[in-house]
């Protein structure tokens, strides 16, 4: 392991996929070495210290593409550090509270748990009614949930940053 950080993510639309990205040129700018791609193209962890698993959430569920990584690649996550990150909830004010605490679907905490995460975020999403099928669209009419970009770029470089100074003081750490 060379100090390269994974981001990989699963984005339905492509909103996770541009907050994985922004999280990627956090990490460059401090200095890192960094790859980012869909969770789909990340097969061997090896050369990795650490990864970043960020995935959509839609109906409270993670992309079944992110769950499978989670669970095909447990035993190495659990032997690096790793962060990682749900997009979803649309709307002003905090994510988690508008998930009434949600941090990630129950069907994944186990594996969480056995792998223990430094952090999980939860980042507020995008939701374009053009992009939606008719299903989708019920669903949000249903929720009453908001559409339109409710990203945070400021909470999403703040995260990515936290991140950036924990990999740099072990790294650097005599």
């Amino acid at each position: 392991m060379d100090g390269k950080i994974l981001v990989c993510y699963a984005s339905k639309y492509g909103a996770t996929k541009e907050i994985a990205e922004k999280i990627g040129e956090v990490l460059v700018r401090a200095g890192i070495q960094v790859d980012v791609v869909p969770v789909d193209r990340a097969r061997d962890l090896n050369p990795y210290q650490a990864v970043i698993l960020g995935s959509a959430v839609y109906m409270g569920q993670w992309q079944k593409k992110a769950v499978k990584l989670l669970q095909d690649k447990e035993k190495s996550l659990a032997g690096r550090k790793v962060w990682l990150f749900s997009s979803g909830p649309t709307g002003t004010g905090d994510p988690v509270e508008l998930l009434k605490g949600w941090r990630l679907p129950e069907a994944v905490k186990p594996i969480a748990d056995r792998i223990q995460p430094r952090d999980i975020a939860v980042f507020h999403g995008f939701v374009d009614p053009d992009k939606l099928n008719f299903i989708e669209k019920q669903a949000i009419k249903t929720v009453n949930a908001p559409t339109g970009d409710f990203r945070d770029w400021g909470a999403i470089t703040n995260w990515a940053a936290g991140i950036a100074a924990a990999v740099k003081s072990v790294t650097h750490s005599p």
